[in-house]
């Protein structure tokens, strides 16, 4: 008797409702689950949570490919337009099939099919500015200066982008003006600032909150799950110690490997966008034909580098704007090539020996 109780509850649980199709329940809630999905990263981009937005965009990505529809497609769109922005200063990463093509040049590509998403002119041609000036100036500011051409080549071979704005960012590669004021203008951060009003527009207009309120509303009315909290803290914790063991030095994601059919086999010929990328050196790895025995390998010191005029350059521009001793915030601001804060300052030293600096 106990048993057949068992089993009634079992299956009321699992099917509670036999009028209502059980595919019906479920394709609500995947859309739930996208949209829930689709506001989580877009707080983790607000918050500069990159990881945890890459660790979102995995899932994003499971669900994806379920749902139909113009509003769905259109927040995948958003979501792989985040994506390159948030690996926008990192040259060596490849969203598409053209390596020369860098994580905003592809950004840039993308937004105009969002132009129906934005309300205000003006802010669309804000984020379009600031994406063609961001992708010049950090060339610029690594020392990159071929590819800081490129990419002016690239844009200028797409109309679509406002060509007076090419020629004033021609000019200044010319002269190689790595601080223009004009570039100024144009900072990362602005850049951020100004996606992040984008997104508070949209929501606004496009709600996608129905989970997010559904579970706020349990945990208010629900009693604290018990040894809850504790793991939140140790998780803390352990994110904490390891913060302070690695000297809070920047760690590199290792995405997938995706082009511009991502989600869907090689053999399907309908383009989509990618939402993930893989670094230049982890293609090269993956797509090796064989396999290095690294216990065969002959450990040999690595060559020193020498110091160019460019490095010392930009040694000399980072103490003037952060001040001696301020190594860290000298190396976020230039490409100067794996060397350390220590190496910084013992080139600062040779330098005031020679008396080239003051």
């Amino acid at each position: 008797m106990e048993e057949d109780v068992g089993c009634r509850n079992a299956t009321a649980v699992i099917d509670p409702d036999e009028s209502v199709p059980f595919a019906q329940v479920t394709a609500v809630a995947n859309r739930w689950i996208f949209d829930f999905l689709f506001v989580s990263l877009c707080r983790r981009f607000r918050e500069n949570q990159f990881d945890e937005f890459n660790d979102t965009l995995s899932t994003f990505q499971e669900i994806c490919p379920k749902l139909k529809g113009n509003i769905y497609r259109e927040k995948t769109m958003i979501c792989a337009f985040l994506a390159r922005v948030i690996h926008g200063n990192e040259l060596d990463v490849m969203f598409e099939e053209e390596a020369n093509v860098m994580p905003l040049m592809s950004a840039a590509r993308i937004w105009p099919d969002l132009k129906n998403t934005v309300k205000d002119k003006t802010l669309f041609k804000n984020i379009t500015h600031l994406l063609v000036v961001q992708s010049v100036a950090l060339c610029l500011e690594k020392g990159k200066l071929s590819s800081a051409s490129s990419a002016l080549g690239w844009y200028e071979s797409n109309r679509e982008f406002p060509q007076n704005l090419i020629v004033k960012l021609t000019t200044i590669v010319t002269r190689r003006e790595t601080y223009d004021p004009f570039l100024a203008s144009f900072s990362f951060s602005r850049l951020l600032e100004t996606i992040n009003s984008y997104l508070d527009a949209y929501l606004e207009k496009n709600p996608s909150d129905h989970l997010l309120k559904e579970a706020t509303n349990f945990v208010q009315s629900s009693p604290p799950i018990e040894g809850s909290e504790d793991t939140v803290t140790e998780d803390c914790c352990v994110s904490d110690e390891a913060n302070r063991s690695t000297g809070n030095r920047k760690t590199k994601r290792k995405l997938l490997s995706t082009n511009l059919d991502v989600w869907q086999s090689d053999s399907c010929k309908e383009s989509f966008v990618s939402l993930r990328r893989m670094s230049k050196n982890d293609l090269m790895m993956m797509t090796s034909p064989k396999s290095v025995d690294t216990s065969k390998i002959k450990k040999t010191r690595k060559r020193r580098q020498k110091w160019t005029n460019r490095l010392d350059t930009c040694l000399q521009i980072g103490v003037k704007r952060h001040g001696h001793g301020n190594w860290a915030c000298i190396l976020m601001d230039f490409d100067f090539e794996g060397r350390t804060g220590t190496m910084l300052k013992d080139r600062w030293r040779v330098l005031k020996k020679a008396h080239i600096v003051d």
